[in-house]
């Protein structure tokens, strides 16, 4: 198993961590399908992408945030 030795990677994983069971919770799916549904429907790459920014967010606008980025992307939940 490889180290992260950076800070900011860490908070990164931290964040998206936490960030999949929350949108799991808050629409009623499974983890496992929340992550399926946030690959398929771009709002993994949002979260990679805009992490910083939303984790200055409370969890439940975060949380919504990637929801509108997976609707606008043909996400239907």
């Amino acid at each position: 198993m490889q180290r992260i030795e950076n800070s900011e990677d860490a908070n990164k994983i931290s964040f998206i961590a936490s960030i999949i069971p929350a949108f799991a919770d808050a629409y009623k799916m499974k983890a496992s399908n929340a992550y399926d549904y946030l690959k398929k429907y771009g709002g993994l790459n949002y979260l990679l992408e805009e992490w910083w920014a939303l984790h200055t967010e409370n969890i439940v606008w975060a949380v919504r945030d990637i929801y509108e980025v997976c609707r606008n992307n043909g996400g239907l939940r």
